[in-house]
């Protein structure tokens, strides 16, 4: 039995998934990520903070699934974007890694600015969205405007899974599609783009080597397993972004489906044979040449749902609201909440509030506005759409709010049976790669399994 190893490099919570050669989740391990926020607009990880979480992510992998490393047949990752280290001529670390949920760049780089509008920013790049503090070229920035003498000293900039790639194999070599988020990509060209480059005051030499998702780098250094606890020889793939990787990990390769996220946020991912560079969207290069990962995002998430509960259901929790919404019928009698409800005063996110309207009410009213949300988001990606959703995320365990965006999208919704998609797209990626897979499509379809299917309601 071969097994695979998917690692998540999340913001909040590091992961490690094992999986058999048939799909199986075999093994888990899972660590909060212990971030230094200074004075509340830093966002760092510590280099040895970074090893030590990862390397007892993997153990407890390893230890659950019952196995020793060196069964382990090959490994990818999942990544988190816009987060990177500055490296010397020696290749040692200038900075921590630096995250993206980092502020220090807002004085020098704040949201909205008008700098691309003399390029042909979106359709070189397929960055739909505004650009703001916490992409790491604003970032590199302040560091150009406020630190000088260290920005002079830097040889190599390396993403958070640039760094990964190159202390496993010492090879510094950087997936397309977490590229594709900086805004220094030409995305069909899948190089990096020179007046992006020219425009942030950077060399293409500090940038490492561009090669598709799925692409074999090299095998574990001495090292690289030392950092990990991993065996050395190991296979090492190219992963992806996160939300890309969630969307392998759901299927979604080579189809009409789409799969969505509801968590702090809503995203939606589909794979397209064609490029288009559409404001609200985020186009990526495919794990085949040709291909597209199209991704499109909305604040209108789950947040509003934990912010009513805090405020004005405190004594209630989450799922005893479900249960108040599920008596409640299609329209909330009325209720409408606004986009992010949680971003007004009071109740002034809903309208037609009446004294009758209990928390059951409001809590359906927010479900509604999240779907009608996805709606929005999915025709962004797909005008046509005629596909199925695969959902994903915390939303996924609730079936009401399944139901409610079923009804509204009039189309089946899909469960994994697997809920660590990031881990286990990781992971296929690896498999893939290992097995020298011709077929994708095939790959999935032994390892995606759906442990539940809610059609709309006539």
């Amino acid at each position: 039995m071969r097994f695979f190893l998917g690692i998540d490099l999340g913001t909040s919570y590091f992961k490690a998934g094992i999986f058999d050669e048939d799909g199986r989740l075999k093994g888990l391990g899972r660590r909060f990520v212990k971030k230094e926020t200074g004075d509340g607009t830093l966002c760092e990880l510590p280099v040895p903070v970074f090893w030590g979480t990862l390397r007892a992510c993997i153990g407890s992998a390893v230890n659950e699934a019952g196995i020793i490393p060196e069964e382990i047949s090959a490994v990818s990752y999942s990544s988190q974007a816009n987060s990177f280290i500055l490296l010397d001529e020696n290749d040692n670390p200038l900075t921590p890694l630096i995250l993206w949920p980092d502020e220090r760049a807002k004085e020098v780089f704040p949201s909205g600015s008008k700098m691309f509008d003399e390029i042909d920013f979106l359709e070189k790049t397929g960055l739909g969205i505004d650009f703001s503090a916490a992409f790491a070229v604003a970032k590199m920035t302040w560091f150009q405007k406020k630190q000088p003498e260290s920005w002079e000293r830097v040889k190599s900039v390396l993403s958070i899974s640039d760094y990964l790639t190159f202390s496993l194999t010492r090879k510094k070599v950087a997936d397309l599609s977490t590229a594709s988020m900086t805004g220094l990509l030409d995305v069909t060209q899948c190089r990096w783009w020179k007046e992006s480059l020219n425009l942030f005051s950077l060399n293409k030499s500090m940038l490492p080597t561009l090669r598709r998702t799925g692409s074999f780098v090299g095998t574990l250094t001495k090292p690289g397993a030392e950092h990990t606890g991993l065996a050395a020889g190991i296979p090492f793939y190219l992963g992806g972004l996160d939300h890309h990787c969630a969307a392998v990990g759901s299927g979604i390769i080579q189809n009409e489906n789409i799969c969505e996220s509801t968590g702090t946020v809503l995203a939606s991912v589909g794979y397209s044979n064609k490029y288009s560079a559409d404001a609200g969207c985020c186009s990526a290069p495919g794990m085949d040449a040709g291909h597209y990962f199209r991704m499109a995002f909305d604040d209108n998430g789950a947040l509003a749902l934990e912010w009513y509960r805090r405020n004005f259901a405190p004594e209630t929790d989450i799922p005893e609201l479900l249960e108040m919404a599920k008596e409640v019928e299609e329209g909330s009698e009325g209720l409408i909440a606004k986009p992010c409800a949680n971003k007004y005063q009071g109740l002034n996110g809903f309208e037609n509030v009446q004294p009758f309207h209990g928390h059951g009410h409001f809590v359906r009213a927010i479900l509604e506005s999240t779907s009608a949300s996805l709606e929005k988001l999915i025709s962004i990606l797909n005008r046509h759409f005629s596909g199925k959703v695969i959902s994903t995320g915390g939303g996924a365990q609730s079936s009401l709010w399944i139901q409610i965006k079923a009804n509204k999208l009039k189309t089946d919704f899909l469960i994994p049976e697997c809920s660590e998609t990031a881990c286990m797209g990781a992971a296929m990626i690896a498999a893939a790669g290992f097995e020298q897979t011709s077929s994708r499509k095939e790959l999935a379809e032994k390892w995606v399994r759906y442990r539940k299917i809610v059609r709309p309601e006539s």
